[in-house]
C-alpha cells in the first residue's frame, strides 16, 4: 500500500453554501443597497476632501449578540441621524476576531460561543444581521480576516480595516486590492508604519490570486487596485496619536507619494489597553482638529450598552452572560459614548460641516 502524503492533519471536512445561495436567503433590497452604496460614497469624500465631516467608527470590539447589535444600533442611528452635519458615524460590526495565540474567533467561526464552529450558521445569522442594518441606514465597518469570508458579506459594509497583524501579509494586501470599499491598514503591534505605508502601495497596485467566485468555485482574481486605502495609528510600544506622531506620519506618507489621510485608534495601546481613556484620546484628537489639522480624517472608539469586558463563557455558564458587555476588548458605555460625540460634535459643528 502506498505511503498515505495528504491530509494527515486533518480531521474532516463539511461543504460550505455558496456565496451566492446565502445572498439570495438574505437579500439585500434595493434601498438596502443604495444606503451602502451612498456610505461608500461618503467615506471616499471624506478621503478626498470633499466632504468636511470627521469619520468616526464606533461599536462593540466584536459582536456575540444580535439582539445587543440591534440595539446600539437603533440607539446610534438616531444619534447619527442628530449629530451627521459634523461626522459620518459609522458601526464597527466585526464578526471576525484575531488571535494572539487561540481563542474565540469570532461570530461567523463560532457563533454559539461553545467551540462548536458551526460556521454555515455564523455566515448566516452575520449575513442576516448586516442586512438588516443596512436596512436601518446605518452605515458598517469591519475587519477583513479570512479572505474567503468578504464574498459573503463584502456587499454589506462602506469601511474595512486590515488588522495589525495582517497589515503585512501579502493575502491581505492581494485582498484589500479587490474590495469594494475605502480600506484602513493598522500599524504595526510594535508601532512601526513601514508595514502599512507598505500594504498602501500594495492594495493601491494591480493583483492576479487565487481566491473563490461567488458560486464558491476556485478562481484565479484579477483586481484593478484599490485607491481608498490609507492608515489606522493604533499605538504600539507606545501611544501614537499626538501631534508628533500624526506629523511623523504625514510626513512619511508624504514621502511615500500617498495622500494624508489618517485614522487613528482611540483604543489598543493608544489608550494603553484601558477603555475608559479612550474619551482622553478622542478629546486630544479634536483638539488637533480645532486647531487646523486637516489629515485626521477619523478615530475608532469600542463601545457597548454597558461599559467593561466579561470573560469569555464556559459552555455551561453562557445563558449567565451579562447582556449588552463585551466579551473581547473592554468598551465605554453607552451614556459615555453618547456625552463624547455630542461634545465632539459641539467644537467641530463649525469646521466640519458636508
Amino acid at each position: 500500500m502506498p505511503e498515505k502524503l495528504h491530509d494527515l492533519n486533518v480531521i474532516s471536512e463539511s461543504i460550505l453554501i455558496a456565496p451566492e445561495i446565502l445572498q439570495r436567503e438574505y437579500p439585500l433590497s434595493d434601498a438596502g443597497a443604495k444606503s451602502v452604496a451612498h456610505a461608500r460614497r461618503s467615506v471616499e469624500n471624506i478621503m478626498d476632501r470633499k466632504d468636511k465631516r470627521l469619520m468616526v467608527i464606533v461599536g462593540p470590539c466584536s459582536i456575540h449578540d444580535d439582539q445587543a447589535a440591534k440595539e446600539y444600533a437603533t440607539r446610534l442611528k438616531k444619534l447619527s441621524d442628530e449629530l451627521g452635519d459634523s461626522m459620518m458615524i459609522v458601526m464597527r460590526v466585526y464578526f471576525e476576531k484575531p488571535r494572539t495565540n487561540i481563542g474565540w474567533k469570532g461570530y461567523i467561526n463560532d457563533p454559539y460561543l461553545d467551540d462548536s464552529c458551526q460556521m454555515e450558521d455564523g455566515l448566516r445569522v452575520a449575513r442576516q444581521l448586516g442586512v438588516w442594518l443596512a436596512e436601518l441606514g446605518l452605515p458598517t465597518a469591519t475587519e477583513a480576516l479570512d479572505p474567503i469570508t468578504p464574498q459573503y458579506l463584502g456587499d454589506l459594509f462602506a469601511w474595512t480595516a486590515i488588522g495589525a497583524r495582517t497589515t503585512e501579509s501579502q493575502t491581505h494586501r492581494e485582498m484589500a486590492s479587490g474590495l469594494s470599499m475605502p480600506v484602513g491598514f493598522k500599524n504595526g503591534t510594535s508601532g512601526d508604519l513601514d508595514v502599512a505605508i507598505n500594504a498602501l502601495k500594495s492594495s493601491k497596485a494591480s493583483h492576479k490570486f487565487i481566491g473563490i467566485n461567488n458560486l464558491g468555485q476556485v478562481t484565479v482574481i484579477h483586481t484593478r487596485g484599490n485607491p481608498y486605502g490609507h492608515v489606522i495609528l493604533r499605538g504600539g510600544s507606545k501611544p501614537n496619536y499626538d501631534k508628533v506622531s500624526i506629523r511623523l506620519c504625514e510626513d512619511e506618507l508624504l514621502a511615500a507619494g500617498l495622500p494624508k489621510n489618517i485614522v487613528v485608534d482611540c483604543s489598543h495601546a493608544n489608550s494603553h489597553k484601558k477603555p475608559e481613556l479612550q474619551p482622553l484620546v478622542a478629546e486630544d484628537l479634536t483638539d488637533q482638529i480645532v486647531a487646523g489639522n486637516q489629515s485626521i480624517i477619523g478615530i475608532m472608539l469600542e463601545s457597548h450598552l454597558h461599559n467593561g469586558q466579561q470573560p469569555f463563557p464556559k459552555p455551561d455558564t453562557i445563558d449567565q452572560l451579562a447582556y449588552g458587555i463585551s466579551i473581547t476588548d473592554g468598551c465605554i458605555g453607552w451614556e459615555e459614548t453618547e456625552t463624547l460625540l455630542r461634545n465632539m460634535h459641539q467644537r467641530l459643528s463649525t469646521l466640519r460641516s458636508p
